[in-house]
């Protein structure tokens, strides 16, 4: 893929919603494109990698283990959608499984790569810093309210059907 494909990719996503063309011009640059096939896993419960990814085509589970080898799939993340922000950011290890569902394809930025550009264009690591924050209280903001609706199920309910 060439750097305009990335460009355009990358024009697209979430990350370039503060960024100017000079900038998405540069960060094309150190991302990288790879395809995944149906059920091929991009990131690994229990293992770190550094690795942020946004997904351009297909979708993605983010499957946990539930116990004596069954999985539950937790969510769903589509197109434009980040995936491993919090391990990119704290170098920790994933709490969860990314397997593709059919045939997918990500960007993905490693944070070596990423960090290279801080004394370049500190502007631009800035912005997309807060891209990725934006991403994150989105998805903390949707399971406080699973959270609350699961609560108000169980209280009002009683837990039952």
């Amino acid at each position: 893929m060439d750097e305009q494909e990335k460009f355009d990719i990358l024009r697209s996503s979430p990350f370039a919603v503060e960024l100017t063309d000079g900038q998405c011009r540069e960060l094309a640059r150190v991302i990288k494109v790879r395809k995944l096939k149906d059920g091929e896993v991009l990131i690994q419960d229990g293992r770190s990698d550094n690795s942020l990814h946004v997904v351009i085509n297909g979708m993605l589970a983010v499957i946990k283990e539930s116990g004596a080898g069954e999985t539950t799939t937790l969510h769903i993340i589509k197109i434009g959608d980040l995936a491993g922000a919090m391990g990119f950011i704290d170098g920790l290890e994933h709490s969860a499984t990314l397997s593709s569902i059919g045939d997918s394809e990500v960007f993905t930025l490693q944070r070596d790569a990423f960090e290279s550009l801080l004394h370049k264009d500190p502007a631009l690591v800035y912005r997309v810093m807060r891209s990725i924050v934006r991403s994150v209280h989105a998805i903390i903001r949707r399971m406080n309210n699973q959270y609350v609706e699961l609560t108000n199920y169980i209280s009002k309910q009683h837990g039952r059907y």
